[in-house]
């Protein structure tokens, strides 16, 4: 049977009461968007084709809008989260269970991007063995974790929305040193591939961009902050400054994505060796010197312990929505950070382990995406603030591109192409 939300209908907030107060969410979910995969999967496509994707990430951008906002919507008006309202909804035990395995290998894949990021930034940074850098990451990102689940929610808020801050600047500044030519910005714009490497790429930096576990975390997140609502909040009030919410943390998201891969194309393309962050990192130095490679890796470490966090945050709301149970955060934690710190002891090439982990990514996005639509659909669940006929459609066409570009990406892997 639907739950049916009873929708707060109280009187709009007073004039001195402003909408940057309920900013906050969308901020922290974004960083999502700016996690080491994204940087890995950019910059490979920069070096690698030039300017030839930027169309997919700005893409990729414009349907996480859409995306990000649904799922916060949907948490504020009926108080629970994406897994939550899945795990009602799926009758099977076995049913929700499988459906949380597939979930939980997306989370494992997104930590490995995230523990081999911080891990490679401190390696950059202070000449530490990958694995102990995994182990610190893993870590801090734990201490961040514990003000979240000691109920610091706003202050959780500020520590990763200040690491936000830090990644813009790392990541950016090496484009506003060297700015790209702006003819060859606009030609990436047409929509084109180039080969199956191109595709791979494609699908790796959606993987990264729209990201299943920041849908599963936003509406966890916008449920918690706004669980008990005073009276100066209407829902319609807490929708408007969600608009504004998601619109600057996608524009972020956005512009630091773009900076990355107009970076690689600009000074690294046809570099040797810029085919790992190591390597990236080294040409930066060279290029445009050592500050600004000093900035890149220190944006590479905010990233990893920001996105991190995160993540482990979405992976535990994932298992108490699912699996209706909850364990300590430590255990939690180490559920998703023991197979990043065997991938880093093995020795495996951690750039390319970044790629490949965020093509794992883009095959969980429609276990996500698809539901997400569906619910935000259903005027028995969301009631007056239902999707308009057009939002679902657009969130239709999103679903059918993504799910597209992962079939056309199996049909490559398993043929040879």
């Amino acid at each position: 049977m639907l739950h049916t939300p009873t929708p707060v209908t109280t009187p709009a907030a007073p004039r001195g009461s402003h909408l940057v107060w309920l900013l906050g969410p969308a901020l922290v979910a974004g960083v999502a968007y700016l996690d080491p995969g994204n940087v890995a999967s950019n910059m490979t496509a920069g070096a690698a084709f030039g300017f030839l994707l930027v169309w997919i990430v700005v893409l990729g951008n414009v349907m996480a809008w859409l995306i990000q906002y649904l799922s916060a919507k949907l948490g504020i008006v009926t108080g629970k989260s994406l897994p939550e309202l899945l795990g009602e909804r799926i009758g099977s035990t076995w049913g929700r269970r499988l459906f949380w395995v597939q979930a939980e290998l997306v989370a494992m894949a997104t930590d490995l991007a995230e523990i081999i990021g911080g891990a490679i930034a401190l390696s950059l940074l202070f000449d530490l063995p990958l694995l102990l850098g995994g182990a610190i990451t893993g870590t801090v990102s734990m201490l961040v974790l514990i003000l979240q689940g000691s109920g610091r929610q706003k202050t959780f808020e500020r520590v990763i929305i200040s690491l936000l801050v830090i990644i813009a600047v790392g990541f950016a500044a090496g484009v506003v040193i060297n700015p790209p030519d702006a003819a060859s910005v606009v030609g990436g714009l047409v929509p084109r591939f180039e080969g199956p490497s191109s595709v791979l790429l494609a699908a790796s930096i959606l993987g990264a961009t729209i990201m299943p576990h920041a849908i599963y975390a936003h509406s966890a997140l916008t449920r918690d902050r706004f669980a008990v609502r005073s009276h100066d909040h209407s829902t319609r009030r807490l929708l408007t400054a969600t608009r504004w919410d998601v619109s600057i943390a996608l524009a972020i998201a956005g512009t630091v994505n773009l900076a990355i891969l107009l970076l690689a194309a600009t000074s690294l393309q046809g570099v040797a060796g810029t085919d790992t962050l190591e390597g990236a990192h080294a040409a930066i130095g060279q290029a445009m010197g050592g500050v600004v490679a000093t900035l890149f890796a220190v944006g590479l470490l905010a990233s990893g312990l920001a996105s991190t966090s995160v993540g482990a945050y979405a992976g535990a709301e994932i298992m108490h929505g699912l699996l209706r149970v909850r364990i300590p955060i430590v255990w939690r934690r180490l559920v998703t950070l023991i197979p990043a710190l065997v991938i880093l002891g093995v020795g495996l090439d951690p750039t390319w382990s970044l790629v490949v982990s965020q093509v794992v990514l883009s095959f969980g996005i429609p276990f996500a995406l698809i539901p997400l639509v569906w619910l935000t659909s259903r005027r028995q669940l969301l009631g007056e603030f239902t999707n308009r006929w057009h939002t679902t459609v657009a969130g239709i066409i999103a679903s059918v591109l993504l799910v597209t570009l992962n079939v056309t990406l199996l049909v490559l892997i398993f043929t040879g192409a």
